[in-house]
Order: C-alpha cells, then sequence, then structure tokens
C-alpha cells in the first residue's frame, strides 16, 4: 500500500490525468442519454483542464515551494531560488486551469497554451538532463517526463476537438 501511494503522490501528473478522466466518465454517466460528441468532448476538456492544469499544477506550486529540498532531490537537482520561481509560474498556470474549468473557447485555449509550452520545455530539460548529467532521477526521466510531452498533446488534441464541435455546431445555425 505504501509503494502504491508513494508511486501516486510521485507521479501526480497521472494521477491527475486519470482522476479528471473518471470525473469525466461520472459526468457523462449522470447525464440524459443519448451522448453527443460535443458532450462527450466538452467533459473530457473541463476535466482535463480542472485536473491536468489546475490541479496538476497547484500541486506542483506547493512542492515546489513548501517541500523545495524534497522536489529538487526528486527531480536530481540541488536546491535552488529556481524552485520557487517554477512553484509561482505553476500557482499562475493551475489559477487559469482551474477558472478554464466552465469557460469559453478562447479562455480554454490560453489555458492549454502557457502550460503546454512550459510543459514542452521542460521536457527538454530532462533530455538535456539525461544526456549531459546523466540525470535518471524518477522525477527527470519517469513519468513526468513522459507526461510533460504527452499532457500538452492530449490538451491540443480536445481543444481542437471542441473547437471543430462548436464550429459545426455554428455552421449548422447559419
Amino acid at each position: 500500500m505504501t509503494s502504491f501511494i508513494t508511486f501516486i503522490i510521485s507521479n501526480f501528473t497521472l494521477t491527475f490525468f486519470v482522476v479528471g478522466l473518471l470525473c469525466s466518465l461520472v459526468d457523462l454517466s449522470l447525464r440524459q442519454k443519448p451522448l453527443h460528441k460535443q458532450q462527450v468532448i466538452e467533459a473530457l476538456l473541463s476535466y482535463f483542464l480542472l485536473f491536468s492544469i489546475g490541479f496538476s499544477f497547484l500541486y506542483n506550486f506547493v512542492m515546489h515551494v513548501f517541500f523545495a529540498e524534497m522536489t529538487a532531490s526528486f527531480i536530481g537537482w540541488k536546491n535552488s531560488p529556481f524552485q520557487y520561481e517554477v512553484g509561482y509560474a505553476s500557482l499562475g498556470f493551475a489559477i487559469v486551469g482551474i477558472i478554464a474549468f466552465k469557460q469559453n473557447l478562447p479562455f480554454r485555449a490560453a489555458a492549454v497554451i502557457g502550460p503546454s509550452f512550459f510543459l514542452w520545455g521542460a521536457a527538454g530539460g530532462h533530455v538535456y538532463q539525461m544526456i549531459s548529467a546523466h540525470n535518471y532521477a524518477p522525477g527527470n526521466a519517469g513519468v513526468i517526463f513522459w507526461s510533460d510531452i504527452i499532457l500538452p498533446i492530449v490538451a491540443f488534441a480536445l481543444l481542437y476537438q471542441q473547437y471543430m464541435q462548436e464550429r459545426l455546431v455554428s455552421l449548422n445555425r447559419g
């Protein structure tokens, strides 16, 4: 049980992604049937924004600011003032992600773009650390690394699907 809890806490990006998916499924199961594609995309994107951006980055803020020494060690770094900069940037992304939960498409696009490029930049930094410093610490080369690459792809795919659904609805009205 201890190993499972450690895995969940250490791989929080995966944990929040899965919890967001589960919340989407619960939300959709409570809706009147038949479901339309637009409802499915809306639920998936809403809960992705809330959990994978909002709560995940809030967790990242807490870890980098209040548990900086432990977080740096997990990543394979020494603690530095950079930890706090990452933490407060994460707080900004968290707030935008939480607000984006029930916002319009342009707001959601902004809530996806900033964190996505931050994560892709972090993934590049992880690769650099793996090559130059042979840093294969779990917080540098594990699930965090892969989620830094994959979660933005998921975010843009969901955003694109919502855009296409809204465009289709708009064309059908006009």
